[in-house]
This record gives structure tokens, sequence and C-alpha cells, in this order.
């Protein structure tokens, strides 16, 4: 019953926002030159199920992925399969850069991440393909659909901790957490400082990690470890080649 529930579900919300207007797409050819392995791409999703997301955490971005690059190596370009994601109907797949065609999307960049746990990184996202997505976040994401609920701020994040914590399901944020805690590099930890004093000059501080249950896409937005990219902006941005259309005068 609560398998067919989920996937009824599933179904429902993976179905297009009416009048969904994207106002930055970026150039596919530019995403592709700017991406490296184990940077996360944000997606303002345009599905029923970005709703709940983008007002519990009253943020832009309701999906996040993975890239990794052609691992496959198929030589397919824009249509090879280089980003890991959770989707709500399939689960943890391997999807093309295309697929994020004609959506606001985000690049953010793991400062200072060596090559090596990079590459460890993108391989704990590669391992988990195949797994389903978890059934409970979706249920409880649904209750959150309409009518838009008055949730107080400081309870959002804890309304998004959801999912039954099983290790053979996934979400598309707790995914990368995982993938990023497996070398111990920061996303948003908590930080104390010795003997649980508040923060003060010469103050040691301790950070302990924060549980992947609990992140969202708009924590690697807003982390201070992630560099932010434009990628029209990285591929030389120039306004004086803008094509402006004629402006009415009064």
């Amino acid at each position: 019953m609560l398998s067919r529930t989920g996937s009824w579900l599933a179904r429902y919300l993976d179905q297009p926002i009416r009048h969904y207007e994207p106002l930055a797409v970026v150039s596919l050819d530019c995403l592709a030159a700017v991406l490296k392995p184990a940077d996360v791409l944000l997606v303002e999703g345009k599905s029923r199920v970005s709703t709940p997301i983008k007002y519990l955490t009253q943020s832009t971005w309701s999906h996040a992925a993975l890239f990794v690059g052609d691992f496959r190596e198929t030589g397919r370009g824009l249509e090879a399969p280089t980003l890991i994601e959770a989707d709500l109907r399939h689960g943890v797949r391997a999807v093309s850069l295309s697929s994020y065609d004609g959506h606001n999307l985000r690049i953010c960049r793991p400062v200072g991440l060596t090559e090596a746990d990079g590459a460890l990184v993108c391989r704990y996202a590669l391992e988990r393909i195949g797994l389903q997505y978890d059934l409970k976040n979706i249920i409880d994401l649904a209750r959150y659909l309409l009518p838009v609920p008055p949730v107080p701020v400081y309870w959002r994040r804890q309304l998004l901790a959801l999912g039954s914590g099983s290790p053979t399901r996934a979400i598309c944020s707790t995914l990368i957490a995982q993938a990023f805690q497996s070398v111990r590099y920061p996303i948003l930890p908590l930080i104390e400082t010795d003997g649980r004093q508040p923060l003060t000059q010469g103050a040691r501080e301790v950070l302990h990690v924060r549980h992947h249950s609990l992140f969202t896409p708009r924590d690697f937005d807003i982390s201070p470890y992630f560099q932010i990219l434009k990628p029209e902006v990285e591929c030389g941005f120039d306004y004086h080649e803008l094509n402006w259309g004629k402006t009415a005068t009064a």
C-alpha cells in the first residue's frame, strides 16, 4: 500500500507547474565548459514537488545534482550521463546536462577539495545509482503542497528532516551531503568552541557533523566552503555584445 501510494504521489508531484517562467536560463555549452567533477548543480525545479521545498527552505533552489563527468566515456557531449541525482520517480540515476535545459541553475564548487577526494565524492554517488527515492519523503512533502502552511521559520529545517532513514533509499540533497561527508568535507557543520563558550578571539572552533537528513539544496548555496559560480560570467560575459530590443519612447 505504501509503495502504491508513494508511486502515485511521485507521478503527481513530478508534473510541471503551469506558467513556470525561467528568468536566467544558462547556455548548456557554457555550463559544460565550466563544470568540474564534484561540483554541485542547484536547480530551480518546475514540478509540483518544488513548491513545498522552496517554501520550507525559503530558497529558490529545490533540487541538487552532483556533476561527475562522462563516467561512461560515451563521448556524447551534452547528452552524456554526467550528473548524479535522486529523482522522485526513478531513484538515484545518472542524467545528462540537457535534462536541465530551460531551468534556472547555479554551480556550487567545493573550495580546496583535492582531486583525490573529489574522485571519492563522485565514486560515492556513482555507487548508489539504482537506489530508490525515499517514499516516506514523498508522502511527507505532499502534506505541505496545498495550501502552503504557515510554518514558523525555526521549524522548517526540521520538517525537511524527512524520510525513513533507510540506507537503501535516497533524497537529492542528503545523497550529496553524505558523499561530501565521506571525505569529511564541510557543508554547514555545527560549530562550537572549547568548553561550549561563545565564540571569542583566540577561541578554538570545534566542528561537528550535521546529520545528512537536515541538508537541503539551499545549504550548498549559503555554505562558506562552496564557491558560487555563474556560468555566463565565467565564460567571458561582455554586456556590449547583448542584443537589446528597441526601447519604446514616451
